[in-house]
């Protein structure tokens, strides 16, 4: 042996024991209370080659796929028939299938290749689906929110998307831009929990010349139940045909500027609500640490 077993030098009585009472249906527990052997290596090694009784088994959810795939391995399926056909990751398939013998090559090229590209579109879905699972289990977690956290994150989102006075320029004005229509609305939902009147709102789409540009002021407009009034003269980017746009299709509407007339004064409350938001959060971080 590679080191000495101690108290259980007597190794190969021990193992006898244990054999036995493997095969009389005694699980690795109470093998270990019977012998009074408590090193898991060593009573692994006791009982090794010696199947666990049925009873000891818990039962997987997964079992049926488990033997289907045994099933289909025998049969001479590859890796990738078996992730097709079953819908399961291959390093599952792995390790249920991996004490069997590899099937013979059938197949040409060009069949293995469409296999394996068919078990990649599988394994893409299976990921996609879980992305999915997860996004919406992240979403229904949220729940309602109460009007201070929504002016948190009202006050957050304007910080991070909005503009900024500055030392060298003294623009004390409320402008809101983004291209995701979610924020649109949560920074709309949250200029009307603070009282912000629509009659102070003003409305810009800042697009591509050669986007559709009708169909995106209509989207807006139609967002944000706004009527066309409030809305600006479009603001349109000139295409530079050195460059290849990417922000192209049906999806691209450009972004929408929200602007509040005004606003100095709510500026000034929005960033004194951001400085606020930091030092509680400093206060928050070295209390942690603490």
């Amino acid at each position: 042996m590679a080191h000495s077993l101690g108290k259980y030098a007597d190794f190969e009585v021990l193992r006898e024991r244990a054999v036995a009472l493997r095969r009389a249906g005694c699980s690795l527990r109470q093998i270990r209370d019977e012998l009074k052997i408590h090193n898991n290596d060593i009573l692994n090694r006791l009982v090794k080659g010696e199947p666990p009784p049925e009873w000891t088994k818990r039962p997987n959810a997964k079992d049926d796929l488990r033997a289907r795939a045994r099933e289909l391995r025998l049969q001479g399926w590859t890796y990738d028939r078996i992730q097709v056909e079953l819908g399961c990751s291959r390093s599952s398939i792995s390790l249920w299938v991996r004490d069997l013998p590899r099937p013979e090559r059938r197949r040409t090229p060009a069949e293995a290749s469409a296999i394996a590209r068919r078990g990649w579109e599988a394994t893409l879905r299976l990921r996609d689906e879980e992305r999915q699972r997860t996004k919406r289990a992240a979403q229904q977690s949220i729940g309602d929110l109460s009007p201070r956290e929504l002016f948190l994150v009202g006050v957050s989102l304007y910080w991070a998307e909005g503009g900024k006075d500055k030392p060298y320029a003294r623009r004390e004005r409320v402008a809101f831009v983004n291209s995701d229509p979610g924020m649109i609305q949560v920074f709309l939902a949250w200029l009307t929990l603070i009282g912000v009147e629509r009659e102070r709102l003003r409305f810009t789409v800042m697009i591509h010349e050669n986007a559709d540009v009708t169909g995106a002021e209509e989207y807006w407009a139609n967002l944000i139940e706004a009527d066309r009034t409030a809305f600006t003269r479009t603001t349109l980017k000139r295409h530079n045909p050195k460059t290849v746009r990417k922000n192209v299709g049906d999806s691209y509407r450009g972004c929408l500027v929200v602007k509040v007339l005004k606003g100095a004064d709510l500026y000034r409350r929005i960033e004194g609500s951001w400085y606020g938001i930091v030092e509680s959060a400093r206060e928050a971080d070295q209390q942690n640490r603490t």
